[in-house]
């Protein structure tokens, strides 16, 4: 894929994010603690209060574009994957995809807190080995997500909090450490 220009996430960039994120309807469909829109914002700001890079904390702001195995609405196809990759860039495309792709029935029981897995893509069934760049930033968003998922909704809250905390506890070592901080503030 050809590298497109990182947009940092502050001023112009996250504003054009965001417009996008809006012209998608982001702002208008229902999410535990509000809309997808302030889902996503706060997954961002989560991921920048870790002081994840800007690639990461703009995947972190699109993790749903493409819809994810736990959230089946989609604000864009697909086949227009170009247009996301022009808005934030190839890497953090890539990450969104990635993220999205994600078969969790298959992919959440391989994770070992090792920098090798076997990744199921829900998409095409195929199975390929992240980098172990990309696999810490797909366990970093999955961190950011369901924390504020769970934090917004205590039923889910106490049906999979324990499982989460599980998964993300043996994940520990590919999270940064102010991401395994507030798992263990939010869920232990």
């Amino acid at each position: 894929m050809a590298q497109a220009r990182q947009r940092p996430l502050t001023g112009e960039g996250q504003a054009a994010i965001e417009a996008f994120l809006l012209e998608r309807g982001a702002g208008q469909m229902p999410h535990p603690g509000g809309t997808l829109l302030e889902h996503l914002q706060r997954v961002q700001r989560l991921l920048a209060e870790w002081k994840a890079d800007p690639a990461v904390q703009a995947a972190g702001l699109c993790h749903a574009t493409y819809g994810t195995d736990g959230f089946a609405p989609t604000l864009l196809p697909l086949t227009d994957r170009a247009t996301l990759v022009a808005l934030i860039g190839a890497q953090a495309e890539a990450l969104v995809y990635l993220y999205a792709s994600c078969d969790r029935a298959t992919v959440y029981p391989r994770l070992d807190g090792t920098a090798a897995v076997a990744f199921r893509d829900r998409f095409t069934s195929r199975e390929h080995s992240p980098t172990p760049d990309d696999l810490r930033a797909f366990v970093e968003i999955t961190a950011a997500n369901e924390l504020d998922v769970l934090a917004h909704n205590a039923e889910l809250a106490k049906q999979h909090g324990p499982g989460l905390y599980g998964l993300l506890k043996r994940t520990g070592p590919l999270l940064s450490p102010a991401a395994q901080d507030a798992v263990a503030r939010q869920l232990a």
